[in-house]
């Protein structure tokens, strides 16, 4: 069995190492009983463990008790808090998967959840997350996709599930975007879709000596809308996936209201791989700290778990 999330470890959320998943599921158990319910002790547990080691209590829970851990939990939590804590107790393939599939069926296709999750996830775990998605839903994701989206969005869309490698001369890219009236977008998007990215960084420069703009720039310029969206995602994510997710996260909360349910995503998916070069990138790219932001943004239980995601503050 190999883990869907295995690159090298740069995350705030470690396994703890004397693990006992039955003295865990005590524990949650006691802070459930009776009347109230000890918030604290759930979630300082909960984000002391690992993923992996969640599931482990969450069996250890029905073992000892007979009783589903998740379900209980929705029963004594409530809003926002509640929606993070289920988040974390599940395993991160099916939580990509499920993401995926409530952006398709729900009312209206939440475009941003499926550029998210398709532009930053490995090869490997795009192929994962369409052998799962079959299993779970008896669905082809690549036709659920099509059914739902269209034009050169939907292309590149199943072009980045199909996670091939041509490497396509960036020539044909500088042709495509700069050289002429109008913009060959299926270019930009067989090239930004079949893509390394190591290979598409390469392309980038590349594009830049000879057109003299960046390649956002360029997209900016020549495409609108989801499929814009989609190619700015790609773009990022081939130079830095920290990067791309700081800059998400500082959306999520800049300005009027939160985007909750986007803050739940990206720390929940991130704590475990990358939230560490998150923070440092964030700090880089913006007059403050992933955590202050953080603070400053949310309340509660809530706001405590976050900030325990978070790890430090990089005042």
């Amino acid at each position: 069995f190999r883990k869907y999330t295995d690159e090298a470890f740069r995350g705030t959320v470690k396994a703890s190492a004397n693990f006992k998943a039955s003295a865990d599921a005590e524990v949650l158990h006691k802070a459930m009983k009776g009347l109230g319910t000890d918030e604290a002790a759930i979630l300082q547990l909960l984000t002391a463990r690992s993923n992996a080691q969640r599931q482990e209590i969450k069996a250890s829970y029905k073992t000892l008790f007979g009783k589903d851990l998740v379900h209980d939990l929705k029963g004594e939590l409530g809003g926002k808090f509640e929606t993070l804590v289920v988040a974390l107790m599940t395993p991160p393939l099916t939580y990509d998967v499920t993401s995926l599939h409530h952006a398709i069926k729900g009312a209206g296709t939440d475009e941003k959840v499926l550029v998210e999750i398709l532009a930053s996830r490995t090869p490997q775990q795009v192929k994962d997350i369409i052998a799962a998605y079959k299993t779970e839903y008896d669905h082809d994701l690549e036709k659920d996709i099509c059914g739902d989206t269209s034009g050169h969005f939907q292309r590149l869309l199943v072009i980045l599930l199909q996670v091939t490698l041509i490497l396509s001369s960036f020539l044909a890219l500088f042709k495509a975007g700069e050289q002429k009236y109008g913009t060959d977008e299926q270019s930009f998007i067989t090239i930004l879709g079949n893509r390394s990215a190591e290979h598409l960084r390469k392309v980038f420069d590349a594009y830049t000596k000879l057109s003299g703009y960046e390649m956002e720039e360029s997209i900016k310029r020549e495409t609108s809308g989801s499929l814009r969206a989609l190619l700015l995602a790609v773009v990022k994510c081939a130079r830095s996936v920290p990067s791309y997710f700081a800059e998400t996260l500082y959306y999520a909360m800049k300005g009027a209201g939160t985007d909750d349910d986007t803050l739940i995503r990206v720390m929940v998916t991130r704590c475990e791989v990358d939230m560490l070069d998150i923070r440092a990138a964030f700090r880089r790219m913006f007059a403050c700290s992933l955590h202050s932001m953080i603070k400053g943004d949310t309340n509660g239980d809530y706001r405590k778990t976050l900030l325990l995601l978070c790890g430090g503050d990089d005042a």
